[in-house]
């Protein structure tokens, strides 16, 4: 019996100090335009992968590169929605979880955002409906969608062209009836403004301004859009912000404010070059606000495969607005997102 104790003991002790209390970027080896939602006690993790909507699900955070994941849905061989699977966003809303993506048939112009739901209580489980393509009455270029609900009433927010021709993007919102369906129209809240928004020159005399990768961040009586401006071929790829009381008309351009400063951007000393396109969640127990994000470890790598998710806590100001800090180094030992009092 003290054999049988003694082997007990030493299994709990294992299991028990098995369970990582610190982690380090990146979350995985590669891994564009990351997000995840966290529901039910488990992280539910999604980047751009190309040609599928790829979905992970890990109890923590620092287990992903371990993690089971599946393809949900695989981009057809042909047709409008066969090519350039990007920015995949699957989030939970009224019951039934929803998968945004943008999609093309193989020519950037006719880049449009689609969506998938699935009914099934876990989206690893059951079937991923194909709904069809989400978009305004103007149907013009759209990718990295995002959708909240705020103040009961769901929202779009997106990145756009005024037209049909290359060479800016915008943000845009708009109110959805549902979480597949556009109510009425689209509302140009930001638009390349500052010099560190308009870095994008991509030779040939040809030259992109960038407002993309739009996320809600809500927090007390403010309404936050956090987005990332330049190219993402460059090394200034950073994040922005836009801020709007809570209860303002928010399809209103007026509400919203611009910063004229970047929030969040590269750390030459940390090695750390384009942050960008991030997405935010919440630590198991609550108490905690996090930023997911992409970044390369050198200058120079551009919007290929060298971006890797990152993750890291941030804190907030006196007043009010998100202090998201510096990026770290990928050699810095980081907490693991709370759990002391974890959400069941």
């Amino acid at each position: 019996m003290k054999n049988l104790f003694f082997l007990l003991c030493i299994t709990l002790f294992s299991l028990g100090m098995s369970k990582a209390q610190t982690f380090k970027n990146p979350l995985l080896p590669s891994g564009a335009d990351p997000y995840s939602f966290y529901k039910d006690g488990f992280y539910y993790y999604t980047n751009t992968t190309g040609n599928r909507v790829e979905l992970w699900k890990s109890k923590t955070l620092e287990g992903l590169k371990d993690a089971p994941h599946k393809t949900i849905w695989k981009a057809p061989a042909s047709g409008p929605y066969s090519k350039s699977i990007w920015a995949p966003e699957v989030m939970f809303l009224r019951g039934k979880w929803y998968a945004y993506f943008a999609a093309d048939n193989g020519k950037n112009e006719n880049h449009r955002m689609y969506v998938l739901e699935n009914s099934s209580k876990d989206p690893m489980q059951g079937e991923w409906v194909f709904k069809g393509q989400i978009n305004d009455p103007t149907n013009k270029w759209a990718i990295d969608g995002d959708v909240g609900e705020i103040n009961g009433q769901l929202y779009m927010i997106w990145s756009g062209w005024e037209g049909d021709v290359n060479g800016k993007q915008e943000v845009f919102i708009a109110k959805l009836k549902n979480p597949w369906t556009v109510e009425g129209e689209r509302y140009k809240i930001s638009t390349p403004k500052f010099d560190w928004e308009k870095i994008g020159d991509l030779g040939n005399s040809e030259h992109v301004d960038v407002n993309e990768g739009p996320q809600f961040l809500v927090h007390n009586k403010k309404v936050f859009i956090i987005y990332s401006a330049s190219g993402c071929w460059t090394d200034f790829y950073a994040l922005g912000m836009l801020s709007a009381d809570l209860k303002s008309n928010l399809l209103d351009p007026k509400s919203w404010v611009k910063h004229n400063q970047p929030v969040f951007q590269r750390s030459i000393e940390n090695g750390v070059y384009a942050p960008g396109h991030n997405s935010f969640f919440k630590s198991p127990d609550g108490t905690e606000d996090w930023i997911l994000y992409h970044a390369n470890d050198k200058a120079g790598q551009g919007c290929g495969g060298f971006r890797s998710p990152r993750a890291q806590k941030f804190t907030w100001n006196a007043d009010g607005t998100p202090n998201f800090g510096i990026p770290v180094k990928t050699t810095t030992e980081l907490d693991i997102p709370s759990e002391k009092n974890r959400r069941k």
